[in-house]
């Protein structure tokens, strides 16, 4: 009967913590989304075959996508200081990708084919003409990969603070595999994607990696990307994906094949980016590179009016 016992207790106590787990994880949910600071008012949704993914249209113009940079802490909130402006001279397209944001969050392994699929088939079915794209972060390499898919409804690629290419050329080993899998179990997984999402970590993202003059931080910025995190339990599958390498992608051959317009924006503070720019233009010599000063990975945020210049002055010029 002792070994019985023993298998009983075990269930019992196991049952137990994971309900409390289970519990802590929708108190945190809770607590992170209570101000509803992504309320749809405004939008519409793309029923894509992978799930919906939420955009909004504005202004009138040559079409110009917006694609926010990828991490479940971003959304279409990314452009929100630049977008009244950009409106004024362009169609602007505002996209939450898939598993971030206002867009369905499925329980799939996020690849970087995945993201490639979604720009060329929103152009295609949604905007329905060629388009200019402007692409933060690890986007901007979907973008470039989406251009040399189909570059007859890509015309210009602006990238900001693009990532470094051998960062790009890393892919899935066993260690990540590994994470991958504990980070999609429903409440454990659950429980180590809130840890590393939480509010804390999010200060220290926009205090040491997306912003550089902290003072111009704001409570509800921070906050709506805290939010973000945590609409659904589904972003962990998006951060699995990310960590595992599964959203990498090799530039080198399509960049040796672009014939497209390309610029890069580039915060000045930003750790390692101005060599990482000039790896991208060893392959592209025609790659034009605009720096803005005292910024890092979010200058359309943190300097929206200097990035709005930059991004005007491109958009005009004919090539």
């Amino acid at each position: 009967m002792n070994w019985k016992k023993k298998f009983i207790s075990i269930i019992t106590l196991t049952s137990f913590t994971t309900l409390i787990i289970h519990i802590i994880n929708k108190l945190i949910c809770f607590s992170a989304t209570m101000d509803n600071l992504l309320a749809n008012n405004s939008g519409s949704y793309y029923n894509w075959k992978f799930g919906k993914i939420y955009y909004k249209k504005v202004g009138t113009g040559h079409p110009l996508l917006l694609i926010h940079n990828l991490d479940t802490y971003s959304s279409g909130h990314e452009w929100n200081k630049v977008l009244k402006e950009l409106s004024k001279t362009n169609t602007v397209y505002r996209i939450d990708l898939l598993g971030c944001g206002r867009s369905d969050k499925p329980n799939i392994t996020y690849t970087n084919y995945l993201y490639v699929q979604l720009i060329n088939d929103f152009i295609k079915q949604v905007i329905g003409e060629e388009t200019d794209i402007l692409a933060t972060g690890e986007s901007g390499a979907f973008a470039i990969a989406a251009c040399h898919n189909n570059n007859s409804i890509i015309r210009k690629l602006i990238l900001v603070n693009p990532p470094e290419i051998e960062k790009l050329a890393k892919i899935p080993d066993k260690r990540s595999k590994i994470f991958l899998n504990v980070l999609q179990l429903p409440v454990i997984g659950t429980f180590i994607y809130n840890l590393l999402t939480g509010r804390e970590y999010t200060n220290n993202l926009f205090s040491e990696y997306y912003f550089y003059n902290s003072d111009l931080l704001d409570h509800d910025l921070i906050t709506t990307y805290y939010e973000t995190a945590h609409m659904e339990s589904g972003s962990k599958y998006l951060l699995a994906s990310i960590c595992s390498h599964y959203t990498t992608i090799n530039l080198t051959h399509c960049l040796k094949s672009m014939t497209n317009s390309i610029y890069f924006i580039v915060g000045s503070e930003k750790e390692g980016n101005i060599e990482s720019t000039d790896l991208y233009r060893n392959i592209l010599p025609s790659i034009e590179m605009e720096i803005i000063k005292e910024t890092r990975q979010l200058p359309q945020l943190e300097k929206p009016q200097e990035f709005i210049d930059k991004v005007t002055i491109f958009l005009e010029d004919e090539f």
